[in-house]
């Protein structure tokens, strides 16, 4: 029959756990009395104060054992080790020996890891946007203007001695010592420059300046922060004022890009007149050589005439002067005619044959542009034989 169910002696069941409790009360109560006899101290009563002094001996014992030993340190950290409260030593990754506290303690601090502050806005996980912190981003610049300005800083733990006595254990402290610090340089650095530079052409040397300043005041506060880098996100004026800003950015480009072609064609300018430059030095130099040349050669040709002429003065005298009547004729319309021993008239045609000579045209036939110098030819031929001097000449001639 079930326990629950009516019945037995005097209504009860001796299962019944609410009914039947005198013998869980008497258990509780036979512990109790041991526990004040072992106190007591008498023979025969259970475990003593003694026995119980050892056995929470024992147990801190073991608990103190376990607070030291051996551990492991990983790659890339470094144990600041303790001893007494006072620096011990720095302990490279391996396995290493430590004994308990209070004795020694030890702080395993990450060298390697590249911890990012950002100083002016915080990233929004929730909306994976930039909200920004007017209270670290708004900066007075040298001309009395307000700007607002982000920084990203990555920086490393590079001594873990100086850190851990002179910052603080915490990513948290860290990321907060350098991000004071990192607001400090940057108001410095942006009050000694104007707003113009800082927003256009200054960025990069903002960045570098500041990252030189920042690492001077953790060196100086003995940090042990190494900079890694030091990047401007954004540097524009407040919204307040931001059109009027892009107005005056945009003419100060346009102003930029007309100096810039007006010095190409300054440039075009110059190059084109060094060219005619050089052309009209080319071309006095060739007429230069050509004139050289030309006495060169005129003095040649009187040396030779003059040899000829010591040799034959009589020849030579003649020959030159039926030349220069060659080139006088060549020039004329007169013809000259040499009729020994006959009185009839010899016909010519003269107009024909000074004709082609006078109108040919600049594209006309050689045989045409030829006859004149022909027939005079024929009449040095004719007068050759008869001249025997200079005078004989000059009489037939007129």
């Amino acid at each position: 029959m079930p326990w629950n169910e009516p019945g037995g002696s005097g209504g009860k069941d001796p299962r019944d756990p609410w009914e039947n409790t005198s013998g869980s009360t008497s258990d509780i109560d036979e512990i109790l009395k041991k526990i004040k006899s072992g106190f007591g101290g008498g023979p025969g009563n259970g475990m003593t104060l003694t026995g119980v002094l050892l056995i929470v001996a024992a147990g801190l014992l073991g608990w103190w054992l376990l607070t030291g030993g051996v551990y492991t340190v990983k790659q890339g950290e470094n144990s600041v080790v303790l001893r007494f409260g006072k620096f011990k030593t720095v302990q490279d990754a391996g396995l290493h020996f430590r004994w308990p506290i209070p004795i020694e303690r030890n702080y395993i601090i990450n060298t390697q890891h590249v911890n990012t502050v950002r100083v002016g806005y915080r990233d929004d996980p929730r909306t994976a946007s930039k909200t920004s912190v007017p209270r670290e981003a708004l900066m007075l610049t040298s001309d009395e203007n307000i700007i607002d300005i982000k920084f990203a800083v990555q920086y490393k733990i590079a001594d873990p001695k100086n850190f851990l006595f002179n910052v603080a254990t915490p990513a948290e402290t860290a990321d907060t010592v350098v991000r004071q610090a990192t607001e400090s340089a940057v108001r410095s650095v942006v009050g000694r420059n104007n707003m113009d530079f800082i927003i256009t052409s200054g960025r990069a040397e903002i960045g570098q300046k500041t990252r030189v300043l920042l690492q001077e005041i953790l060196d100086r506060y003995h940090t042990g922060i190494q900079i890694v880098t030091v990047e401007m996100q954004n540097a524009q004026p407040p919204d307040e004022v931001k059109a009027a800003f892009d107005d005056a950015v945009k003419a100060r480009e346009d102003e930029e890009r007309l100096k810039n072609q007006a010095r190409a064609y300054a440039v075009q300018l110059v190059k084109r007149a060094e060219g005619q430059v050089d052309q009209v030095l080319a071309r006095a130099g060739a007429y230069q050589q050509a004139v050289v040349e030309r006495a060169s050669g005129e003095t040649t040709r009187f040396t030779e005439i003059l040899n000829a002429y010591r040799t034959a003065p009589r020849v030579t005298r003649d020959r030159l002067y039926l030349e220069a009547m060659e080139q006088v004729l060549n020039k004329s319309s007169k013809m000259v005619i040499d009729q020994k021993n006959g009185n009839s008239v010899m016909y010519l045609p003269l107009d024909r044959l000074i004709q082609p000579s006078a109108t040919a045209p600049a594209g006309a036939s050689a045989s045409s542009a030829v006859k004149v110098p022909t027939i005079v030819e024929q009449a040095h031929k004719a007068v050759r034989p008869a001249a025997n001097s200079r005078s004989d000449l000059r009489k037939r001639v007129q």
